[in-house]
């Protein structure tokens, strides 16, 4: 009788705990894939309601494609245009986990892009293996420190996240702009504000230029790779990470527990920063080569919707990224062979996070994609 009771109790643990996996399954992959399909087809009804014929419409879905995966160059541009939004996504992931709204990503991406750049080009004598990694380093460091301040003041005097990653963003591009005419930063012969170049020794190396000079992808993506692992890793085998988590489900649970709040507050907003500030190297040391007025190009902004759309998962983060990397490569590729506004683009990222946002609309339109909660009858 007690065999068969421990037995019939092993198999409710293990249903209980396959009814979880299904569930995060759901909500990890299932609800992001059909919000994408629901915001697709909305967006083709707004081409519809703005007078675009539907064959207009059929050929600029295929140019979305054909622009994002549908050859090598395709390829290159979009894990190009990913890479900086998986990193930023990652901080913003971590910071959502632990229950703080970080939205600051912005002026991290920006500080720590400039500081690579001030590093790059502050020592050109370096060789490349001590140079790229210090560049990176300073990225992340200047990234974790922005992001700092915000975790300080929250944990010290109690002023939200939001309001105060706001102002950060917007002191951001001010120190920016005040930095690139300093003399010593500014590019010689140049009255606007442009940055030095940084040296061929301290930028991220093109993985595909030997078989043609315009693929653009970098050694970036082995970094990305490397960032979303280590997340996975701190998150979920760690203890700091558990208790980033545990603080994010539960605070008055987490403090009751002896974790420290407010300790946690602020790692939790360094970390942030410090994958933001690598976005923002990425950015800089893979693409552009020197720092100008608003070299981030939103790529904070954004990461927020990358860390919702990718449910703040690391792995679901990549994917996210992954996908808003291709809507940014094949919208330029629509819009040249469909004529069709590329501002359609941020209609479809905008109602892709509105579906995310209600998760019960998503599962009210595609019923049949997801599991019944069938409740066991006593």
């Amino acid at each position: 009788m007690t065999d068969r009771k421990q037995i019939t109790e092993e198999m409710r643990a293990l249903m209980a705990r396959a009814t979880r996996g299904r569930g995060e399954f759901e909500d990890l992959v299932i609800v992001p894939l059909f919000a994408t399909v629901a915001a697709l087809i909305l967006g083709a009804l707004t081409m519809l309601a703005t007078n675009v014929d539907p064959a207009t419409i059929g050929r600029s879905y295929i140019a979305l494609l054909q622009g994002s995966v549908g050859s090598v160059n395709a390829l290159s541009e979009t894990l190009t245009a990913a890479a900086p939004l998986v990193l930023a996504g990652l901080g913003l992931a971590l910071g959502f986990r632990a229950g703080l709204f970080n939205i600051g990503a912005e002026g991290q991406v920006l500080m720590g892009g400039l500081a690579a750049v001030i590093v790059g080009f502050s020592f050109p004598g370096l060789p490349a293996v001590l140079l790229l990694p210090m560049c990176l380093v300073a990225g992340a460091l200047a990234g974790a420190a922005y992001a700092s301040i915000a975790g300080y003041l929250r944990a010290a005097t109690g002023a939200h996240e939001v309001i105060t990653t706001i102002m950060l963003n917007l002191s951001s591009y001010r120190i920016l702009d005040y930095m690139l005419r300093q003399p010593w930063v500014q590019r010689e012969g140049r009255a606007d504000p442009v940055s030095k170049s940084v040296p061929d020794a301290a930028e991220l190396p093109r993985l595909l230029d030997w078989l043609d000079p315009n693929l653009r992808v970098h050694a970036g993506i082995f970094l990305v790779l490397a960032a979303v692992a280590f997340v996975w890793w701190l998150l979920f085998r760690t203890r700091i990470g558990f208790e980033f988590r545990a603080s994010g489900e539960n605070p008055d649970a987490a403090r009751y527990a002896g974790m420290r709040a407010k300790l946690i507050i602020v790692v939790a907003m360094a970390t942030a920063g410090a994958f933001a500030g690598l976005a923002g190297a990425n950015q800089v040391l893979g693409v552009l080569g020197r720092a100008t007025p608003g070299f981030s190009a939103g790529i904070g902004f954004d990461a927020i919707a990358v860390a919702l759309l990718g449910r703040s998962h690391p792995v679901g983060v990549l994917l996210a990224g992954l996908l808003f990397g291709a809507l940014e490569a094949g919208g330029r590729q629509m819009q040249v062979d469909a004529g069709v506004s590329i501002d359609l683009i941020g209609i479809i990222q905008a109602l892709i996070i509105v579906f995310i946002a209600a998760p019960l609309l998503v599962r009210a339109i595609f019923p049949w994609g997801f599991r019944k909660d069938r409740r066991a009858k006593p």
